[in-house]
């Protein structure tokens, strides 16, 4: 191997780690050699590549355009060569870290994660519940599953399925409030709102003119779906929900929906991962539990 060569591998695998701890301290620990040498080995990289790949301050380390384009290639570069050391037997063994909301979890991930570790006796799911949003690389998650409209294009997704949104209400509610018939009746009502919202303050609905923006304010507003839904069932206010979250209690007639002339536009259920690497194959074995569970959902 060429020495220059080498030097460009040595560079790409202490940037990696930087990347990865958001550390130059952690990733010369988890190299085993000293801060200077990582941050001796980034900056020539960085030299090689030509622009700065990370921007330093005193309190905090990020990465460039340029930085993530490198790390896609370098990650999938270390994960490969990983893989080529434990062995094809070791292949199906490890820990997956995988994130989800809360409420979605708990109604629907025991079944398929059984299922999962069922066929994969050797691999550990460590399964962090949580409504906001991670970050993938710098919070270690293998996966993490998202109901959202995705617009990070350094993440790879699978599609699992679709849910639509509705505003929904109690019965007992709607007869002491009264029926909202527009968006614009929403100014009048009680709107309970779901805090991990980029605008929590802001309904979208869709009618004949297009789109409809309604700023919103309530009572009570709250980071976990489950809380938001019995809030809504108590009578306190309206709130916007996911179908898969409210299916149930709209059969029952616990919840109705209004406004469905005006309805928002659906959003996915995505697995994703980060971009640049390549699934290992029991995370790739997990992608395929996960697609077969929600094939037949229908939360439209």
């Amino acid at each position: 191997m060429s020495e220059p060569l080498f030097e460009d591998l040595l560079g790409l695998a202490c940037f990696a780690r930087v990347v990865e701890h958001r550390s130059f301290t952690q990733a010369a620990q988890a190299l085993g050699v000293s801060k200077s040498v990582v941050s001796a080995r980034v900056t020539r990289l960085e030299a090689r590549v030509g622009e700065p790949l990370l921007i330093r301050t005193t309190r905090k380390l990020t990465v460039t355009d340029a930085g993530m384009g490198v790390y896609a290639h370098c990650a999938r570069m270390l994960q490969e060569a990983g893989a080529a050391t434990r062995g094809a037997t070791d292949a199906g063994r490890g820990t997956l870290r995988i994130n989800a909301p809360v409420s979605f979890a708990q109604m629907y991930l025991a079944g398929p994660m059984a299922r999962f570790l069922a066929t994969h006796p050797d691999t550990h799911v460590e399964l962090v519940l949580s409504d906001r949003l991670v970050d993938l690389v710098e919070e270690r998650v293998d996966v993490a599953i998202r109901i959202t409209r995705l617009r990070d294009s350094n993440l790879v997704a699978r599609k699992l399925a679709t849910t639509s949104l509705h505003v929904c209400a109690a019965p007992v509610y709607l007869k002491r409030r009264g029926t909202p018939e527009r968006p614009e009746d929403l100014l009048h009502h009680d709107c309970l709102r779901y805090t991990h919202l980029r605008a929590e303050d802001e309904w979208r609905f869709y009618g004949p003119q297009g789109r409809i923006r309604v700023p919103v304010s309530g009572s009570l507003s709250t980071g976990n779906g489950t809380m938001l839904r019995e809030a809504v069932a108590q009578g306190i206010g309206l709130a916007m929900l996911p179908r898969f979250m409210v299916d149930e209690d709209l059969r029952s007639g616990r919840l109705v929906t209004v406004l469905d002339d005006f309805a928002p536009r659906p959003m996915g259920i995505h697995a994703i991962h980060a971009a640049g690497r390549t699934p290992a194959p029991r995370l790739r074995a997990l992608l395929d539990v996960l697609a077969a569970e929600f094939r037949s959902a229908r939360w439209g």
